[in-house]
């Protein structure tokens, strides 16, 4: 099976049903599916072939949506990024990834303009939103709009196999570097099956999704609703909380997928108590364990919804998730393993250890990625061989222990990635920005608890002695180059770093 047949088999069965909701306008799974094969149609005459890579940097809209489902049907391969990522960053994963298509807004032709100068495998490039000049971005330009209100299109014939790669996700990496997670559309149908089993989806669910699709976590929403059939509302953020809860209620919402920075402002919203939600049939968690104050909270404001504490992440989507009746039971566990996937826990000789043993998480089965892009030896650190002839199992780089029932409990990470509202944040990355800064002499970032955030970006700076610089002036210049989730939320000035003797 293929990604984009999710989409193709719910407007073949379910044609008047509504699929999306988002900005206020309500689309159906016909019109979703004539959208991408018109948009389909406009990306192969612009060049993209089979394999080549397409970039999508868009806000949640029905233009990403349409982005994602298009590009599959070409053939190609979609990159979603992060709608708030700065000019440098865009350019690396343009070069890196080889892109030979964009689809971009036109809010954000700036920082089009300056990623895409160098790009000269770029063949073509869509901007969706105002009519701006062609200048604005530095080259010609489709306008996505048009495209895809234009007239009907028959489908294009796909020549793609399910193990043919359907998306490239960048995420952070220790290195400070992003790194391509790659996806086959067998690792990204089996994922959505797994899923979608344990949390019983039907076509009569309406999931609120107000998660980047950026974030595969908010991706996947969209996904499993276009498997299932059912109807997702996309909402572009989490900033306006009292409307998401409004929203919940008068679209009798089924499925509501957070992150602990979500939970964190629900929990405070004391109003929501005395809210009736007869409609929520669940509430997901991943990204960081939930704390269990948090839990009961959640549970007391929406007490006929199932809770799901969940564990994965990108190099397999997810991994565990635990059933609602054991919450009670053990609250700050992620469960077992969940449908078609194996995840056990090792030691340092690469062998199985026994309930209370820390060690390192390993999971097998068909979600797990076919590697990074481009980078063989960062892939053999993490897919190594497996307890079968040619097999390949994933070693995440979190420490875990199970209890005597074998129910997993995440214990920490390896590596010194930061979690911070539900992404991940490299903090050599960040290092690498405040070190550019005039007067500064040395820094070092880390994450530091945060009731809100999971964990709180927090940098310590050494400075020249007579530098005026200030912690405002710091959070400024790391605002203008990074993503919003990466700037500092704490800088402390420091006389040194302390060292080792190394």
């Amino acid at each position: 099976m293929l990604v984009q047949s999710f989409l193709e088999q719910s407007a073949l069965k379910r044609p008047d049903k509504t699929a999306l909701v988002c900005g206020g306008e309500k689309y159906t799974y016909a019109e979703v599916n004539a959208m991408a094969d018109r948009a389909a149609a406009a990306l192969t005459s612009g060049g993209l072939a089979k394999g080549d890579r397409a970039v999508v940097f868009l806000d949640n809209s029905i233009e990403a949506v349409v982005s994602i489902f298009a590009i599959l049907k070409s053939g190609g391969v979609f990159l979603m990024v992060n709608p708030t990522m700065k000019a440098e960053k865009l350019s690396y994963i343009l070069s890196d990834s080889g892109a030979s298509a964009f689809i971009g807004a036109a809010s954000r032709a700036g920082v089009i303009k300056e990623a895409i100068k160098g790009s000269k495998q770029l063949k073509s490039v869509f901007i969706v939103g105002e009519t701006i000049k062609s200048d604005a971005i530095g080259r010609p330009f489709f306008s996505f709009d048009e495209i895809v209100k234009g007239s009907v299109t028959k489908p294009l014939p796909c020549a793609s196999i399910d193990a043919d790669l359907a998306t490239i996700i960048y995420t952070s990496g220790s290195t400070g570097r992003p790194k391509g997670v790659m996806m086959a559309h067998y690792n990204m149908t089996a994922a959505a099956a797994s899923i979608t089993e344990y949390l019983e989806n039907t076509a009569d669910d309406i999931i609120l999704n107000a998660l980047p699709m950026s974030f595969d976590y908010g991706l996947y929403q969209v996904l499993m609703s276009f498997k299932t059939g059912a109807t997702v509302i996309l909402e572009r953020s989490f900033m306006y909380p009292f409307r998401i809860i409004e929203t919940m209620l008068s679209e009798n919402v089924t499925g509501f997928p957070i992150v602990p920075t979500m939970s964190a402002i629900l929990t405070q919203m004391e109003e929501i108590k005395h809210r009736s939600f007869p409609s929520l049939r669940y509430v997901t968690n991943t990204a960081a364990a939930l704390p269990v104050s948090h839990i009961n909270k959640l549970r007391e404001f929406f007490p006929s919804a199932s809770l799901y504490s969940m564990y994965g992440l990108t190099e397999c989507k997810r991994v565990s998730y635990l059933p609602p009746e054991e919450l009670d039971k053990r609250p700050s566990s992620v469960g077992k393993s969940m449908p078609n996937t194996e995840a056990y826990v090792v030691g340092t000789d690469g062998e199985r250890v026994g309930p209370g043993v820390v060690g390192e998480l390993v999971v097998r089965g068909t979600n797990v990625m076919r590697g990074y892009w481009g980078m063989p030896e960062e892939t053999a650190k993490k897919l190594r061989p497996g307890g079968y002839p040619g097999e390949l199992v994933l070693y995440t780089g979190d420490l875990f222990k199970t209890d005597d029932e074998g129910y997993l409990y995440f214990i920490g990470r390896e590596d010194d990635i930061i979690k911070s509202r539900g992404e991940k944040v490299s903090p050599r990355e960040i290092e690498n920005v405040i070190a550019s800064i005039d007067g500064i002499i040395d820094t070092a970032v880390i994450g530091v608890p945060d009731p809100i955030l999971g964990e709180a970006v927090k940098a310590f700076v050494v400075k020249k002695e007579n530098s005026p610089l200030t912690e405002k002036e710091v959070m400024a210049f790391c605002s203008r180059h990074l993503e919003d989730h990466m700037v500092p939320k704490l800088v402390e000035f420091t006389c040194a770093l302390p060292t080792t003797d190394t």
